[in-house]
C-alpha cells in the first residue's frame, strides 16, 4: 500500500539513514522499535509525509489517506472536548453547514418548476448522498463512543479543553485522529498519556481496525497485544521482523548468535587455511594444494556481523548541599480552575533524603501539586520550604519548553556558570551527545533525546530537592534503567509523578495517592502500596472499576535474607563455572600440545618419515583437531557466562 524506497536522510554530517526500503501493507501492524535518537519519529513523518528524505522517496496510491499522532502537539483553547473531537469531520461538518444553507434558500422560494428551483433541488440531493455515504448521521455517537473509551466522563464532553491536562488533551487528539479513520495510522507513543483502562480500550480499537497501523511505543505488553511486525532501526540500518517485540527479541538474539557462530567459523577455517598456506607456501609438493586454498579463500563470501548500538547514558547528580529536616511543610492547600476542584485540604510534610512518588489517574492534580512546590503557579492555604532549600525540577513538557532554534551545547552553556562551563562537553557526552551531536538544533532532536537533554540541565546545579514530572515518557527502555539507578545514587530529596511501577519499584519509600481531589499518604514502597490497593497497574488509579480477580506481582517478604542467599548461590555458581573453564584451558593445552608434534611429523621432508607413521595416524590426527574445535567452543560459551555473571 505504502512503498519506501531507498530513503535517506542526513542531518549536517550525520547519516540517520542509508538508503533504507520497506513496505506497508494493508491491515499491518507494525511495530518501530530502536534506541531514542535512533530516527523512530522521524521515519514515522517520513511515512505520513510530513517531512521529505534527501534521497528516495515514499510512494502513496491516489486515494490513500495517512493520519499522524505526534509526540508534542500545539493544543488550541476556545472549544469544549466535543466540539474539538467532532472538528475531525471537517467534511460532513461542512456538508451540513451547506445543506442548511439549501434548505433555507428552497424555503423562501416559490418558484418551484424553476431550473434555479431544481439546481437547489439536484445540488441538495447529491449533498445528501455524500453525507450518508460517510455516515454523517453517526457521528454525535461515534464521538461519544471514542470519547468514553480513551476514559472521558459525559460531564467532561461540555468543559472547555484548557482546563483539562496535556495528558488529557493528547487523548483529544488521539480521539480526533481515531475518528478520521485514516487508511494508514501512524502513532509516536499513543500509550504515553493512557490510562490502563483507555490502553485496553485503545488495544481492542486497533487489534479490529480496518486499515494498517504503524506505531512507536516503549510499551512492551502494548506491542505484544497490537502488532504482529516488528521493525527495528539501529545505526541507520532497518531489520524486518515479522513477528510481535517479545518474539523479535527472541529472534534477533537466535539471529545474532547464528550470525556469531557462523562468523567465528569461517575466521577459524580462515585462519586455519592462511597457516597451511604459509606452513606450505614453498614446499613443492604441497603447490597444488596451497593454490587450492589460495583460490579458496579469494572465492570467500565474507560473514560481516551486524553492528549493535552499544552507548550507554552515564547520569550521576551532584552531592546535594545541606538542607533542614523539613525540606517542605504542606497544610490545607486547596487548587481550583474556575469553578473545577483539583484538590482540597491537602496535607504533607516532606523530610530530608526521601524519595516520595504522586500517582494516580491523570487530571487528579499529580502535576498541579508539583509546580506548586516548585513555586510555579498560585494556590489556596500554606506551603512552607524548609532551611537551604534549592529545587531542581523537571516538567512533564520539559522538552517542549526547549528553544528549537539553538543547539544542544548552546542550551547547556546559556544556563552553564562558572568552572561547570569548562565540563559542558563532558556532560553532554554523558547524555549521549558526543561530537557532532552537541552542534545539533534542539528541533532536529527526537523526543527521548529531548528528555535526556532536560535532564542533562538539572546536572549544572547541586540541588537538594529534585521534582521529576513524568521524566521516563520518552526515554527507552535501556535509558530509564540509567535514570533509575542515578536516583537510586542521588542523596537529596526526590519527588516523582510516574505511572511506571518497574521505575518507581524500589526507587520510592512512600506514596502519595491522588483521587477524588485528594491525597492520601502511603509509607512504604510501590509494591506494598499495590498489595492494599490490589490494582494491576497505577494508571487505574481512582478509577470506579477496581481490579479484584487477580492481585499484583509481589514483592516476597524477607528480601535481605533472599538477597544474601542470591548472591550465595551465584558465587556457588561461579566457583564451578571457573572449575569447568579451567579443566577446559588444561585439555586444550594438551590438544594444541599433540596436534603441534603431529604437524612436526606430517611437515617432515622426507617420504621415509611419512611411510613409518601408524595407519590410523591420519584419523586420529582429524579426531584430534574436532576435539579441538568442539572444546574451544564449550571454552567460548562458559568464559562468556562467566564474564556475565562478574
Amino acid at each position: 500500500m505504502i512503498t519506501v524506497n531507498q530513503v535517506a536522510v542526513n542531518f549536517g554530517g550525520f547519516e540517520l539513514f542509508g538508503s533504507i526500503s520497506l513496505q506497508i501493507n494493508r491491515r499491518d501492524r507494525i511495530g518501530l522499535v530502536g534506541r531514542n535518537g535512533a530516527g523512530k519519529t522521524t521515519l514515522l513523518k517520513i511515512i505520513g509525509r510530513q517531512l521529505t528524505p534527501d534521497q528516495g522517496e515514499v510512494v502513496v496510491p491516489d486515494g490513500i489517506c495517512t493520519g499522524y499522532l505526534p509526540q508534542q502537539m500545539v493544543h488550541r483553547d476556545g472549544r469544549t472536548v466535543f466540539e474539538e473531537a467532532i472538528s475531525a469531520f471537517e467534511e460532513v461538518l461542512r456538508l451540513e453547514r451547506e445543506m442548511k444553507q439549501i434548505n433555507g434558500q428552497l424555503a423562501s422560494r416559490d418558484d418551484h418548476n424553476s431550473e434555479e428551483y431544481m439546481g437547489l433541488i439536484s445540488r441538495l440531493a447529491e449533498k445528501t448522498e455524500r453525507y450518508q455515504l460517510i455516515g454523517g448521521g453517526n457521528i454525535h455517537a461515534d464521538v461519544e463512543q471514542t470519547l468514553r473509551g480513551l476514559g472521558f466522563a459525559e460531564t467532561d464532553f461540555s468543559r472547555p479543553t484548557k482546563e483539562f491536562s496535556g495528558g488529557w488533551r493528547m487523548r483529544i487528539e488521539l480521539a480526533k485522529l481515531l475518528l478520521q479513520k485514516p487508511e494508514v495510522l501512524l502513532l509516536d507513543e499513543p500509550t504515553n498519556h493512557l490510562d490502563i483502562e483507555s490502553i485496553q480500550w485503545l488495544e481492542e480499537f486497533l487489534s479490529a481496525y480496518p486499515g494498517a497501523v504503524v506505531m512507536i511505543s516503549h510499551d512492551r505488553a502494548f506491542l505484544d497485544r497490537v502488532t504482529d511486525r516488528t521493525i527495528e532501526i539501529s545505526l541507520g540500518r532497518i531489520y524486518d521482523y515479522n513477528a510481535p517485540y517479545s518474539k523479535y527479541v527472541e529472534l534477533r538474539r537466535e539471529r545474532r548468535e547464528q550470525q556469531l557462530a557462523a562468523y567465528r567459523n569461517q575466521q577459524k577455517m580462515i585462519s586455519d587455511t592462511e597457516k597451511f598456506i604459509d606452513r606450505f607456501r614453498y614446499k613443492a609438493t604441497k603447490a597444488v594444494q596451497v593454490q587450492s586454498r589460495i583460490k579458496q579463500l579469494q572465492k570467500l563470501d565474507i560473514i560481516e556481523i551486524d553492528q549493535e548500538d552499544t552507548a550507554t547514558m552515564n547520569v550521576r547528580f551532584a552531592p546535594a548541599p545541606r538542607a533542614g529536616s523539613i525540606v517542605a511543610e504542606i497544610k490545607g492547600i486547596c487548587k481550583r480552575y474556575g469553578s473545577q476542584t483539583v484538590f482540597e485540604k491537602v496535607n504533607m510534610v516532606i523530610e530530608r533524603g526521601e524519595k516520595i512518588a504522586f500517582v494516580g489517574r491523570n487530571g487528579e492534580g499529580k502535576t498541579t501539586l508539583s509546580r506548586i512546590l516548585v513555586g510555579e503557579i498560585p494556590f489556596e492555604g500554606e506551603l512552607k520550604m524548609g532551611h537551604n532549600v534549592r529545587t531542581g525540577y523537571f516538567a512533564q513538557n520539559q522538552d517542549e519548553l526547549l528553544d528549537e532554534e539553538k543547539t544542544v551545547f548552546q542550551t547547556i552553556d546559556d544556563i552553564a556558570v562558572g568552572d561547570i562551563r569548562t565540563r559542558i562537553r563532558g556532560i553532554l557526552g554523558a547524555f549521549l551527545f558526543s561530537g557532532e551531536d552537541a552542534d545539533k538544533k534542539v528541533k532536529v532532536l527526537s523526543g527521548g533525546e529531548r528528555s535526556r537533554l532536560a535532564i542533562a540541565k538539572l546536572l549544572l546545579e547541586p540541588y537538594n530537592l529534585l521534582v521529576l514530572d513524568e521524566p521516563t515518557n520518552h526515554l527507552d527502555m535501556h535509558s530509564k534503567d540509567v535514570l533509575k539507578q542515578a536516583l537510586l545514587n542521588y542523596d537529596g530529596t526526590l519527588v516523582l509523578v510516574s505511572h511506571d511501577r518497574e521505575f518507581l519499584d524500589g526507587l520510592a519509600n512512600k506514596v502519595y495517592e491522588f483521587s477524588n481531589r485528594g491525597v492520601r499518604e502511603n509509607i512504604g514502597g510501590i509494591w506494598d502500596f499495590l498489595r492494599k490497593k490490589r490494582l494491576e497497574s497505577l494508571d487505574a488509579l481512582g478509577s470506579p472499576q477496581q481490579v479484584q480477580s487477580s492481585p499484583p506481582k509481589e514483592k516476597p517478604a524477607g528480601d535481605g535474607k533472599i538477597s544474601w542467599q542470591k548472591k550465595k548461590e551465584k558465587e556457588r555458581e561461579v566457583r564451578k563455572l571457573e572449575n569447568q573453564v579451567r579443566r577446559i584451558e588444561n585439555t586444550i593445552n594438551e590438544l594444541e600440545k599433540e596436534i603441534a608434534e603431529m604437524d612436526e611429523l606430517l611437515a617432515a621432508p622426507d617420504k621415509e618419515t611419512l611411510m613409518q607413521l601408524e595407519q590410523d595416524f591420519f584419523s586420529r590426527y582429524e579426531r584430534k583437531k574436532e576435539k579441538l574445535a568442539g572444546e574451544m567452543e564449550r571454552w567460548e560459551k562458559l568464559a562468556g557466562k562467566l564474564e556475565n555473571m562478574s
